[in-house]
C-alpha cells in the first residue's frame, strides 16, 4: 500500500466542511481510506463529521441504516487514537445511535469494532447496526456477534439507491438534533 498525502475538499464527495486533523497518513489500498478519500464510490458519501471523524453508511451485509464511525486519519488501533480523537468518540457515538434509532426504529443498536483485514490489524471503525425484528426472525436465536456473522453470511447488501436517499435522512436527522441543543452548550448528561 502506498501512502498518499490528505486530500483536499474538492476531491472529497458531500465534504462536511469539518478540519481535517490528520498528520498525512493515509494509506492507498486501504478501504476506509479510500472510500474517505474518494478513491473509490462511496455510496451515500459522507453523511456528517467532526474535526476528527467521519460517518459513512457500512457497504457491507449489515443493513439498511448500518453507519461507520471513521477517523480521518489512518489509525489501527485504538489505542494509538489521539486524545481529541478519543474525546469526540464518545459523544459522536451517542449522536450516531441517536440518528440510527431515530430512522430504523430497531430494538437495539449494535455498537461494535471489528476492524482486521487478513489477520492484521486495519483501519479502525465504529459500526453502529440497526436491528430490526426482521434481523432477529430471519435468524431465530442468534443474536450479538452470531447475528452479525449470519446477516454477513447472507450477503444482502442494501441497493445503493435505498442507502443514498437514508444518507439524506441521516443528514437531515443530524442537523434536526443538532438544531435542538443550544450552540456551544455541551450535554452533561
Amino acid at each position: 500500500m502506498e501512502r498518499n498525502g490528505p486530500a483536499g475538499p474538492e476531491s472529497r464527495p458531500h465534504y462536511d466542511g469539518a478540519m481535517d486533523h490528520d498528520d498525512g497518513t493515509d494509506l492507498v489500498g486501504c478501504a476506509p481510506c479510500d472510500m474517505t478519500r474518494g478513491r473509490v464510490p462511496l455510496p451515500g458519501g459522507r453523511i456528517h463529521g467532526t474535526p476528527r471523524w467521519l460517518v459513512v453508511h457500512v457497504l457491507g451485509a449489515f443493513g439498511l441504516g448500518a453507519l461507520a464511525v471513521v477517523p480521518r486519519r489512518h489509525v489501527v488501533h485504538v489505542a494509538a487514537l489521539t486524545g481529541q480523537e478519543a474525546a469526540e468518540l464518545g459523544g459522536l457515538l451517542r449522536d450516531v445511535a441517536a440518528v440510527v434509532t431515530a430512522l430504523t426504529d430497531p430494538v437495539q443498536v449494535y455498537t461494535c469494532q471489528w476492524s482486521h483485514t487478513g489477520g492484521e490489524a486495519a483501519h479502525v471503525h465504529f459500526v453502529l447496526q440497526p436491528v430490526r425484528r426482521s434481523d432477529m426472525e430471519r435468524h431465530p436465536g442468534r443474536l450479538g456477534p452470531a447475528l452479525q456473522s449470519a446477516m454477513f453470511d447472507d450477503g444482502d447488501r442494501p441497493d445503493p439507491a435505498a442507502v443514498e436517499s437514508f444518507a439524506e435522512q441521516a443528514r437531515a436527522e443530524f442537523a434536526r438534533q443538532a438544531a435542538g441543543r443550544p450552540t456551544g452548550v455541551e450535554d452533561s448528561s
